[in-house]
């Protein structure tokens, strides 16, 4: 059994990505402060984020120190997609993924479709998929073309074909931005969820917004209820407050305490 999930008598384990801090924080402190803060509040793991590097020199080195330290499990986040917008897989981006992840230590690198085209060759993702001690995650994001079922489910249903598998990370928030419903998502996908990424959502007048699970006006409890019973969650919605490491606590324990069917 990976560390990615627990036993039948355990909960799941609870990640923070740390984009749940907000931008500014990140890239003031850095995100080796994030992941202190996620420790103390009785993290299992992070969620280390492209988008929030800094670009210090020592910074993938100091993340690495900190996740050890605290026995933190890690995913690295990258923001680039796995095929370009012109089609093409994009293997300069991969190797910066697996690149970084080797350096911090983490064991999963999570990339979107990106550009991915329904019926295209999938032969050249094979080789990363067979990386040793690194496994490659997809993610529904928040685009059409990488973000809606019929992409997503042509990409599993062929590399699945292949004899390959590729866990989803399943974004239970980021259906909303792509008109979906996540409940019907859930079905369509949850066998082959390894991954989930929660976050509650509500609408405003221009805009769907990411908010903590106890304020969110989707179904989050019944959405996890589909998918796999001890798989890792990630807290991805704002985290906020004067004690953020209390702030933490709560949501992380919150998610810990979903019931799901054995």
């Amino acid at each position: 059994m990976s560390h990615w999930q627990a036993d039948a008598a355990s909960r799941p384990p609870v990640l923070i990505s740390l984009t749940a801090y907000g931008a500014d924080f990140a890239l003031r402190d850095g995100q080796a402060a994030l992941a202190r803060i996620a420790a103390a509040a009785g993290a299992d793991g992070v969620e280390f984020r492209g988008e929030l590097q800094r670009g210090h020199k020592d910074e993938v080195i100091e993340q690495r120190e900190v996740a050890r330290q605290h026995g933190l499990s890690v995913v690295w986040s990258s923001p680039e997609g796995l095929w370009s917008e012109a089609g093409s897989l994009d293997a300069a981006a991969l190797d910066r993924a697996f690149t970084t992840a080797l350096a911090l230590g983490a064991t999963r690198v999570k990339m979107s479709l990106g550009g991915y085209r329904e019926g295209t060759a999938l032969e050249a993702l094979l080789p990363w998929l067979r990386h040793d001690g690194i496994e490659l995650v997809v993610e529904n994001d928040q685009t059409a073309q990488a973000g809606t079922v019929p992409p997503l489910r042509d990409f599993f249903a062929r590399i699945t074909a292949l004899g390959e598998n590729v866990p989803m990370t399943f974004d239970m928030g980021n259906w909303h931005w792509t008109g979906e419903d996540p409940l019907d998502a859930a079905q369509v996908f949850g066998a082959g969820v390894g991954y989930v990424h929660c976050k509650g959502v509500q609408r405003t007048p221009a805009k769907w917004i990411a908010v903590p699970l106890d304020q969110s006006a989707a179904p989050w409890r019944s959405v996890l209820r589909r998918l796999p019973t001890h798989v890792a969650r990630a807290i991805e919605f704002p985290l906020q407050g004067e004690d953020l490491v209390q702030v933490t606590r709560h949501h992380v324990e919150l998610l810990r305490s979903v019931e799901v069917p054995a």
